[in-house]
């Protein structure tokens, strides 16, 4: 099994486990390579000698990758979609983080996770992406022009609403007043949009979320559209820019510029084992089993 390993680290209470995890895998002979960055921080804080091969971008990796380990929260998986983008090698994401939705597998579960992954006592999950283009076009935008969880449209130096005029498939939608809008993936449903009142999205739907963020008018809610649209916002407002993040990477936009979202032409697969479900984490994460009644 040939696995790319990717994370952050290090602090004093999680050294302990990259230790450990290392360790098992060379038990269970399984071939490691790990993203650079991450490589070198290892080697400054632990003990243990590593001998690895490293890989430092997209174009490092290829299709003879069984999986892709992401160490950390939900943070850390999003930052994964910039290496494996398009590859189709399926993401596990172990939780050395805090609450994850996406980062499921608790830090005392590796063991028996890999277990699990050696006898495929898991399933594959396919999570849709949005990707952006600007006109005029926006040159940062080029390699990383894509976001698991949302695209998000927010005011920048001010405290005064944005007005956001929202198309969908050149339909007018409504022109937004708000501090910003969020068009979150089903993935992206438990992220940034459920802060803001947004519904909650089962993963497989092919939807779309529209959550406005503190919108002026009250009766203005956050709409679910099919996933096979294309949607197009314009901003104004008393500043010259605004803010437009996909995910954690963050751009500055002039007014005016036309942003167009679309579902990405491809998937990432995330790994779900056998006793996980996007239910149970639900119920686990957002303690919904806690009423005494249950």
């Amino acid at each position: 099994m040939k696995v790319a390993m990717y994370g952050y680290c290090c602090k004093d209470e999680t050294n302990h486990l990259f230790e450990e995890y290392i360790q098992i895998l060379q038990e269970k002979k399984v071939e490691m390579i790990f993203e650079k960055k991450f490589y070198n921080k290892l080697k400054k804080y632990l003990s243990i000698p590593l001998p690895f091969k490293t890989f430092d971008s997209n174009t490092d990796l290829n299709n003879s990758f069984d999986y892709f380990f992401s160490f950390g929260g939900d943070g850390t998986m999003l930052r994964s979609i910039a290496y494996v983008r398009n590859l189709g090698i399926p993401i596990l994401g172990i939780n050395t983080g805090r609450l994850g939705f996406l980062a499921i597998v608790k830090r005392h579960e590796f063991n028996d996770a890999l277990t699990m992954l050696i006898n495929k006592e898991y399933s594959l999950k396919e999570r849709s992406l949005l990707t952006v283009s600007t006109k005029p076009k926006t040159n940062d935008l080029t390699q990383l022009n894509f976001a698991l969880n949302e695209v998000a449209i927010g005011r920048k130096n001010t405290t005064s609403m944005i007005k956001i005029t929202t198309f969908i498939n050149s339909n007018y939608l409504t022109s937004y007043w708000a501090d910003g809008l969020i068009v979150a993936t089903p993935t992206g449903s438990t992220g940034y949009s459920l802060s803001c009142g947004g519904p909650i999205i089962t993963p497989s739907s092919k939807t779309i979320a529209l959550t406005p963020i503190a919108p002026h008018n009250l009766n203005v809610r956050s709409l679910i559209i099919e996933d096979e649209v294309k949607i197009m916002i314009t901003v104004s407002g008393r500043e010259k820019t605004f803010m437009m993040s996909l995910d954690s990477k963050t751009y500055t936009l002039k007014n005016e510029t036309e942003i167009s979202i679309e579902k990405a032409p491809f998937t990432i697969s995330t790994v779900e084992l056998n006793h996980q479900s996007f239910l149970k984490t639900l119920r686990n994460k957002l303690m919904w089993g806690e009423d005494p009644r249950n």
